[in-house]
């Protein structure tokens, strides 16, 4: 099972098991990690922002456009930044780092 490191806005890392298929979005959710996700994945928001690790970045696919424009409006975005609710967590993707940006 593929594990995904979530660095807190505190700068604490907590790594999960992850099952394959599920986005990092519902991990951290039934994780209780603190994540808004207001549109429980619809991609209708940008409250489930992350800043993926620039090693694992080119690894995923690219953002739709639907996803990129929705991440224009979010707060302290970066070259790096996704919608964790379009990374679907798969083999390939076992030891991914992301950061949780906060939900203010």
């Amino acid at each position: 099972m593929p594990v995904i490191h979530f660095v807190t806005t505190s700068g604490e890392t907590l790594t999960l098991a992850a099952e394959n298929g599920r986005s990092i979005m519902e991990v951290a959710k039934a994780n209780d990690l603190p994540m808004l996700a207001a549109c429980g994945g619809a991609l209708a928001c940008a409250t489930c922002h992350v800043i993926v690790d620039e090693d694992w970045y080119d690894r995923l696919d690219p953002p739709s456009e639907d996803e990129e424009d929705l991440l224009d409006t979010a707060h302290g975005l970066t070259p790096t930044s996704r919608l964790c609710c379009q990374i679907r967590v798969s083999d390939a993707l076992d030891g991914i780092r992301v950061t949780l940006t906060p939900m203010d």
